[in-house]
């Protein structure tokens, strides 16, 4: 069954994944929260055909029991990203968020690696990438972070603010309208929880305490969930990441780094390296200071990194397929015997 099919299936009750624990759905229905498990015919899809946090879907209601989905309707974004510490499996996060704040604090948190990584990642997935630069109170020229940031990609919006003292939060009311889906992402210890309970107008979520050595603090949010703001607005919290990897991100590169594509059209040569060949317009880009090599090295490693990330991929699905057929197999044979 695909995602075309679920969405043909015949319509019942409409919820929204609010949370997943195991193998136990929560739909968040008319103001409820309704425990659910998925239909039988689940089995038979690729895991990225599986709720996540932030799915519409259409379910049987049991109002005694565990309550049955039945399919997934269309998603208007989709985020994913390699998990490496599960041999390079692709990990699921979230679904349906208009905007994704990606939160970093001006400590030693701020990365802008990771953060580009973040952007590519986000635009892949259709959502609308937002850096907020928190802690803005213990940084002397937050503009130049801002500026920074601004030049990963043209499509991405930056704030700098204080959650903890409310400086900046005014910036953030143009995303905060009824009916809006923000997911929030960074590293633990950035500023999450306090950003939610800032933008809530009250304590949804515990806070925990950086340390000063690493800048960084426990993992607060544990699990993704979705929490309805008395507003209207939808957040998707999600734990702290440590590292964000590429792939399958091919969209989501070439929009952050447009600048870049649109340079390596007007090479001479269509296979041109930039490397010692005439007529590259990335080698005169650099040179003239229109591009920064940096920037450029950042996008040929993040691009390297998708290829091979995406490759590890379709290799392990191959293998998981055919260990999937051989248990099968095994399980028919057991059975006849």
């Amino acid at each position: 069954m695909n995602n075309n099919e679920q969405n043909t299936l015949p319509t019942g009750n409409k919820g929204r994944i609010s949370e997943i624990q195991k193998n136990t759905y929560t739909i968040r229905f008319q103001g409820k929260e309704v425990p659910a498990k998925l239909k039988g015919s689940f089995r038979e899809v690729e895991a990225s055909q599986l709720p996540v946090v932030g799915d519409y879907v259409i379910f049987d209601y049991n109002p005694i029991g565990d309550s049955v989905i039945e399919s997934i309707c269309d998603r208007r974004s989709f985020l994913q990203r390699p998990d490496q510490a599960k041999s390079c499996t692709m990990q699921y996060m979230l679904a349906n968020a208009d905007y994704t704040f990606i939160i970093t604090s001006l400590n030693e948190d701020y990365s802008y690696n990771r953060i580009a990584r973040y952007i590519s990642v986000v635009l892949q997935g259709g959502s609308v990438p937002v850096v907020i630069l928190t802690k803005a109170d213990l940084c002397s020229n937050t503009g130049r972070y801002i500026r920074e940031v601004e030049t990963i990609s043209d499509k991405v919006r930056v704030h700098a603010i204080c959650a903890l003292y409310d400086i900046g939060l005014e910036e953030l009311s143009e995303y905060m309208k009824s009916g809006t889906t923000i997911a929030l992402l960074g590293s633990s210890g950035a500023g999450k929880s306090t950003l939610l309970n800032a933008l809530a107008g009250k304590e949804i979520m515990k806070t925990s305490e950086v340390r000063a050595s690493d800048s960084t603090g426990k993992h607060t949010t544990t699990y993704r969930q979705l929490i309805e703001l008395e507003n209207g607005v939808s957040i998707i919290d999600t734990p702290g990441m440590r590292e964000i990897g590429i792939a399958r991100a091919e969209e989501g590169l070439e929009d952050t780094f447009s600048d870049i594509v649109e340079l390596e059209a007007m090479c001479r040569f269509s296979d041109c390296q930039h490397d010692t060949e005439p007529g590259c317009a990335i080698k005169a880009a650099i040179e003239s200071g229109e591009l920064s090599k940096e920037r450029y090295m950042l996008y040929k490693s993040l691009t390297t990194e998708n290829v091979r990330n995406y490759a590890k991929k379709k290799e392990i699905a191959k293998w998981a397929k055919v260990a999937k057929k051989f248990k099968e197999s095994n399980n028919r044979s057991y059975s006849q015997g």
